[in-house]
């Protein structure tokens, strides 16, 4: 009997795989006798002990019977009748019936802009790469080691662990100027699990939600998926323009970026903050804040958050550990209206029982300890010092061909390229990227089309040096395509 091991695992699993698809297969007919654990073990090089054990796990599953004195036999209902060759192809061909929510998320996933294609890219100019810090790394496994040694191993409170919101409260106060109560405070897997449960909560299919053009294209993608109507509107250099906003009263919910807006790094002016929230009130529409990386901000003071003057408790407050500690940590936080608490932590805990407790822990022992806020203040100074290596980079090599619509927060610019064209700035991320720079357009980040072609060009995972290394190469493509 032919066997095919796959070298994955104990050898007596590897054999009992092979036989049980033999038997599925049909390869071993119900009834039949199979080999002796001798024969077995000659034929494929293994020892008796090895074929025993591998017996006594299709035995356990009841796909064998052992006959004393007589041997192992294929059990009589252990194989599936065997379909025609023409049947079993069309079977294979067949789509799956998928729901609409599931055929809409895979269309999504689909549409999706690619993963982090950074391999071989000597300079990777990509947003969200993570600043390596390797003094918080040496905290965070000390906050996560005590964390292991104290933490209830029951399954933690769904809305999160009672110390870290009691922490995020005290850190939001001194640094965002929100005053929130730790029951208002739901601790959720990333931004992009609030958005999900923001649409589960307060959506219907079809239901109309707006988003800032540019947008964080992560957020459309969770709408969509959840059949939303998506409205836009547009953003100038100081941000939301409130007045365009919809004038209808069928907006159901709106999410903004008013501390940075992302990708253009505009900062919604104090006048147009007080317009949208006077929309959002009127219109009974709920606004979520999303505040991904206002942590950073270079020579100005920190804004205070759109949700501390929200009187009329029209404002979803979301914020994110991914940016400002690394992205494999999958927490953040929302701060929600009274009256939608109940609704989102029932959400949560119908999602996943909770986000994980020892991460909680940890990350409440470290905000606790003053060791996060150390952090933000020397990533702070690193990151300046990185987009000042950028932007002189870019004026000094490349200053006539690129526009940068610079703002004084983040972790990432934007460069236009307002003398180009969409098939030559393409042709630019693909030239560089032959050269080992990795270049972004912005284009998917916008809704309507762009009448010019755009760069999002992340700074944090670089020193200075390499980025302006990078810069040269950019600087020495960008006449070769202008010219071809």
């Amino acid at each position: 009997m032919f066997l095919q091991l796959d070298d994955k695992g104990p050898r007596y699993l590897q054999v009992a795989r092979a036989l049980k698809q033999a038997i599925l297969d049909g390869r071993c007919a119900p009834g039949s006798r199979l080999p002796a654990t001798r024969t077995l073990a000659r034929e494929l090089e293994i020892s008796r002990n090895t074929a025993l054990a591998a017996y006594a796990v299709l035995t356990e599953e009841g796909l064998i019977d052992g006959r004393s004195g007589s041997g192992c036999y294929v059990a009589a209902f252990a194989a599936a009748p065997k379909r025609p060759p023409a049947a079993s192809a069309q079977a294979t061909a067949r789509a799956p019936v998928l729901s609409r929510r599931g055929r809409r998320m895979q269309q999504v996933y689909d549409r999706a802009i690619p993963g982090r294609q950074h391999r071989g890219l000597r300079y990777n100019l990509q947003y969200g790469l993570p600043m390596t810090n390797p003094q918080l790394a040496s905290a965070w496994r000390r906050a996560l080691n005590q964390a292991a040694a104290h933490v209830q191993t029951d399954y933690p409170d769904p809305q999160g662990l009672p110390e870290l919101r009691a922490q995020i409260c005290e850190y939001l106060a001194r640094r965002r100027g929100i005053n929130a109560a730790p029951e208002d405070v739901l601790i959720v897997n990333g931004t992009q699990q609030a958005f999900s449960l923001a649409a589960d909560v307060l959506l219907d299919a079809g239901d109309r939600m707006l988003l800032e053009d540019p947008h964080y294209q992560g957020a459309r993608q969770v709408f969509q998926a959840r059949g939303a109507a998506i409205r836009t509107c547009r953003v100038d250099a100081d941000g939301l323009v409130a007045s365009a906003l919809p004038r209808d009263a069928q907006t159901r919910l709106a999410v903004v970026t008013p501390s940075h807006q992302f990708p253009t790094g505009a900062v919604l002016s104090l006048p147009r903050r007080m317009q949208l929230l006077d929309w959002a009130q009127h219109r009974r529409c709920w606004l979520i804040e999303d505040d991904y990386d206002g942590e950073f901000r270079y020579g100005t003071r920190p804004l205070a958050a759109l949700k501390s003057l929200d009187r009329a408790g029209r404002v979803l407050y979301v914020g994110s550990f991914s940016k400002v500690i690394f992205p494999a940590l999958r927490l953040g936080y929302m701060v929600l209206p009274p009256g939608l608490r109940e609704a989102f932590v029932a959400a949560k805990w119908l999602t996943d029982r909770g986000s994980t407790a020892i991460e909680q822990a940890a990350l409440a022992r470290l905000i606790g300890s003053g060791a996060f806020e150390r952090h933000l203040r020397r990533a702070a100074n690193t990151l300046r010092a990185r987009r000042s290596a950028l932007l002189g980079a870019l004026q000094r090599h490349a200053g006539g061909a690129v526009e940068v619509a610079d703002s004084s927060a983040g972790m990432h610019i934007l460069a236009w390229l307002r003398h180009m064209s969409h098939a030559q700035a393409q042709a630019l991320v693909e030239m560089a990227r032959a050269r080992g720079v990795g270049i972004y357009l912005v284009a998917p980040y916008c809704h309507k089309p762009l009448k010019h072609p755009g760069l999002l060009l992340g700074y944090a995972d670089l020193p200075p040096a390499d980025l302006q290394a990078a810069v040269r190469i950019l600087a020495d493509c960008l006449p070769r395509v202008s010219q071809a």
